[in-house]
């Protein structure tokens, strides 16, 4: 019995092989076939395009809170998954909910601009003192125009008034 079992796993993968029924014997052979890592195809390498993080905010010239990307620019391939960081401080000693606002220039390059997680997707509550760092990951569309190399990303950030 021991030797029957032992023998019915290499008969089962001949079968599975000879139907194509078997999802296991299709990736043991796309691991052979596939040692090195998968690469993104979506990237165009024979482009760079400049993004530049820019911050505002309404708060009535007053110091609310302190809110900057943590780098100025970047350079980038279209295609290529980027993730940057915003960090935002309540300079207050009182909570507030804040929301951010995306703008972009050129205003063209808007439908290119695919982010996949931001902060500015919702309201943000920081209690007083409180610092956040938040991540926005992003792609630009490989289709954008040739003609564009640089792009501003902008957040203006304001208090939302009476929900706390």
């Amino acid at each position: 019995m021991v030797g029957f079992s032992y023998a019915l796993v290499p008969i089962y993968r001949a079968i599975c092989d000879i139907t194509g029924i078997n999802v296991l014997a299709l990736q043991d052979e796309f691991k052979k076939n596939n040692s090195s890592t998968i690469k993104n195809t979506q990237i165009d390498t024979g482009r760079t395009i400049t993004i530049d993080f820019d911050s505002n905010d309404i708060s009535n010239h007053k110091a609310v809170w302190y809110f900057k990307p943590a780098q100025s620019s970047i350079k980038v391939h279209p295609g290529e998954l980027i993730t940057i960081q915003y960090q935002l401080k309540n300079l207050q000693n009182r909570s507030i909910v804040g929301q951010a606002i995306p703008s972009y220039l050129p205003a063209r390059a808007t439908n290119y601009f695919n982010k996949l997680e931001c902060f500015c997707f919702k309201q943000q509550t920081l209690q007083p003192n409180e610092v956040k760092t938040f991540p926005v990951v992003f792609t630009i569309s490989p289709n954008i125009s040739k003609d564009i190399k640089s792009i501003t990303l902008s957040y203006t950030f304001f208090e939302v008034k009476g929900i706390l």
